[in-house]
């Protein structure tokens, strides 16, 4: 299989510069192997400042249950599934799965038509300042696969029309930061809160990201 290798730039926080990083429109081994060798004792680690902050369990990350080796394999073979990697520094730093096929908008003004669905989106351990790390290391991974799932939605002729279900703990991020519309809780989706992209909303994240 041939993988699309982009190159984007993330900031690293400490110098306060902006980095080469690599987008990659696949995952592969090396990538699950980051996140067995070294995603995992990072977000232990993190765990262990939790705990020693006494910070209250609902503050602790809560996608702690998702395995990525699963989802890949899950993902292999299936046209409409694609996964997405970014690279700093020769480590994974964040991924992100999304669907082209099963899921249809629900907004009245584009309602019935294709998007593009972000199953997972996850930033690696040591960039979250939710798990105490000071200073995180690279900042815009988000950002950086949230203009990849808009471009992919272009180019599979969506406009930039993207949806997904958000964990509670990201929900802020996904209607200030992304200017997602929020509609509200899914009962049928574990009573998460759904969100939506229009191609409108999606021309003005690309421009906001344009214009740092």
């Amino acid at each position: 299989m041939t993988v699309d290798i982009s190159s984007v730039a993330l900031l690293e926080v400490q110098s306060g510069e902006f980095v080469e990083a690599a987008l990659l429109d696949a995952i592969q081994e090396q990538q699950i192997s980051d996140w067995d060798k070294l995603w995992a004792p990072a977000l232990n680690e993190g765990l262990g400042r939790l705990t020693a902050a006494l910070a209250p369990k609902s503050s602790w990350p809560q996608n702690l249950h998702w395995d990525w080796r699963e989802k890949a394999a899950a993902m292999n073979g299936l046209l409409g599934n694609q996964g997405f990697s970014l690279v700093c520094d020769g480590v994974t730093q964040g991924l992100m799965a999304v669907d082209m096929v099963s899921h249809r908008c629900r907004l009245p003004e584009q309602q019935g038509k294709d998007l593009v669905y972000i199953e997972f989106l996850e930033n690696a351990p040591w960039n979250r300042s939710e798990l105490l790390f000071r200073p995180t290391k690279f900042r815009g991974v988000g950002t950086l696969l949230m203009v990849a799932a808009i471009q992919l939605s272009i180019e599979q002729g969506f406009k930039g029309r993207v949806g997904l279900h958000a964990l509670p703990q990201s929900e802020e991020w996904y209607r200030q930061k992304c200017g997602m519309t929020d509609m509200g809780t899914d009962q049928r989706v574990q009573g998460l809160r759904y969100f939506e992209m229009t191609a409108l909303q999606a021309t003005a994240f690309i421009r906001k990201g344009d214009s740092r």
